[in-house]
């Protein structure tokens, strides 16, 4: 189903183009007409997702005159899109951005690698590590001794062990966001728990406001929902959220939903403030939308002496415009499967209600060895094994891309697993594709975005250790060297990719 349609104004598509960073042809030192220059402004803007597909452009003369050109130069920058399939038209209605006739957009999500190919590929896509030991076993040694009183029972738990909803209500108290235990349902990892609010706050054809880019699972999973997408920019790095864009968001599409990931975002790494998430929360309210807002990078704060800002939840004291989703999976290990849901009890109930229809509930063993974890000292020591491992990472895949890559483009994020690049240019589907061929896999861009904007972007993770990880981009540099050069050809990008 097409995502939202919106309008860009005249002066908000001057202030796009101005802030336009990526290099056009004028930069790199070749003169070109001031049309050309114009469409390749609109189409970069398009193919990073800062103008999403279907947006009604403003009249050719109020651009003009927001741009301080000739109405001519205009016309022919709009002709240029036509031709290169970047704007549909219609007369009398307007025209609208479009992505090339013929391009299949990437609609498939994030599938992990195959143990067996671990050998001879080197896995930069799936945002999870080995499980943090002896932490773990122990978790689950002493779960095992916890299990005999749940084996007199017939174990479908559908809002969770009473142990797990004490102790993960008792960690949002402790983090400022006073809760009940009647306020948390555990579910089947993040994704089961956003998958359960989509069925129950979103039905077929209701709008649905997402960060542009965003988590490709979760993109892929409202699509197949049935959700109708509308698609927010991004503020330029390393801001996080684009405020005056939500508002305008809310007010034209009114959405039903809108989901968001305040800490440390998933793909570019960006950490909401204070400020940014209080307004969000305020606009949200005003709208009568619901924010969903996922936390599962809370607990990866990567920079000694970094602090992160008040959970989103925490602007939101009565529940009624903020659901948080959580998960151990990114945290301790992926694994375990656990997630979680707060919300308002009367929230937490209905999805109870509704969960008969798909899974019961979660397997009580692992919810035992996270209690465990969560209770006693496990948690902090798993936790702080993975930031120390995901810092070295980070810094080791930092230094080799500067090294070998220095055409691209990224900020370093203070946490999280994610670093979102840009490729100097370069395709990013077929930079993914040839990477793949010599063994190394990525997720190009356009994963993570909708009707195939960010392009000319890769997701790379802190998932690999040096010296594996300079190898890793060598073979990445490798793959834009091949596409640099024309040796990986356009026809032979699978269509997974495609943007």
């Amino acid at each position: 189903m097409a995502q939202w349609t919106s309008a860009v104004g005249a002066p908000q598509l001057a202030r796009l183009l101005a802030s336009q960073r990526a290099a056009t042809a004028a930069e790199a030192g070749h003169r070109v007409p001031a049309y050309r220059s114009l469409a390749d402004g609109v189409r970069l803007l398009v193919l990073e997702g800062r103008l999403p597909v279907a947006t009604r452009l403003p009249a050719e003369r109020e651009l003009a005159t927001a741009l301080r050109v000739s109405r001519t130069t205009v016309a022919a920058a709009f002709e240029a899109l036509r031709n290169d399939g970047f704007l549909a038209s219609r007369r009398g209605s307007g025209s609208w951005t479009a992505v090339p006739a013929g391009k299949p957009l990437p609609t498939r999500g994030l599938e992990p690698l195959p143990p067996e190919s671990a050998g001879s590929v080197i896995d930069l896509a799936c945002a999870s590590f080995l499980a943090p030991e002896p932490h773990l076993t122990d978790a689950f040694r002493g779960a095992v001794s916890d299990l005999a009183p749940y084996t007199h029972t017939h174990g479908n738990y559908p809002a969770g062990l009473p142990a797990l909803r004490e102790a993960l209500a008792e960690r949002y108290t402790a983090r400022g966001v006073p809760t009940m235990p009647e306020q948390i349902m555990v579910t089947t990892g993040a994704m089961g728990a956003v998958a359960a609010l989509a069925r129950l706050l979103t039905p077929r054809g209701e709008r649905v406001a997402v960060e542009h880019p965003s988590y490709a699972n979760v993109l892929h999973l409202l699509r197949d929902a049935g959700a109708r997408l509308v698609p927010v920019p991004m503020a330029a790095e390393p801001a996080g959220w684009d405020l005056p864009a939500w508002q305008q968001a809310f007010r034209d599409a009114a959405p039903r939903m809108a989901y968001v990931i305040a800490d440390y975002h998933n793909p570019t790494g960006a950490l909401a403030t204070d400020d940014q998430r209080r307004d969000l929360v305020a606009a949200a309210r005003a709208a009568g939308t619901v924010l969903v807002a996922d936390e599962s990078m809370t607990d990866l704060t990567l920079d000694e002496g970094a602090e992160l800002p008040r959970p989103v939840a925490a602007f939101d004291p009565g529940g009624s415009a903020v659901i948080t989703v959580g998960s151990v999976s990114k945290a301790i290990w992926a694994g375990l499967r656990i997630g979680w849901v707060r919300a308002a009890p009367e929230v937490i109930r209905s999805l109870v209600a509704a969960r008969v229809y798909a899974d019961l509930g979660s397997p009580v063993l692992e919810q035992l060895a996270v209690a465990r974890l969560m209770t006693g000292e496990g948690w902090d020591a798993a936790v702080a094994v993975r930031r120390a491992r995901a810092r070295e990472n980070r810094d080791a895949l930092v230094a080799a891309l500067r090294d070998r890559l220095p055409d691209w483009e990224f900020t370093v994020p203070r946490g999280g697993l994610t670093l979102w690049a840009r490729t100097g240019g370069l395709s990013g589907s077929r930079i993914a594709d040839a990477g793949e061929r010599i063994g190394v896999r990525v997720p190009a861009g356009t994963r993570f975005g909708v009707d195939g904007a960010f392009e000319g972007y890769v997701r790379l993770l802190f998932t690999v250790a040096d010296p594996l990880v300079d190898e890793a981009v060598a073979r990445l540099a490798k793959a834009a060297d091949l596409v640099r050069t024309g040796a990986v050809p356009e026809g032979d990008v699978p269509r997974t990719y495609v943007a």
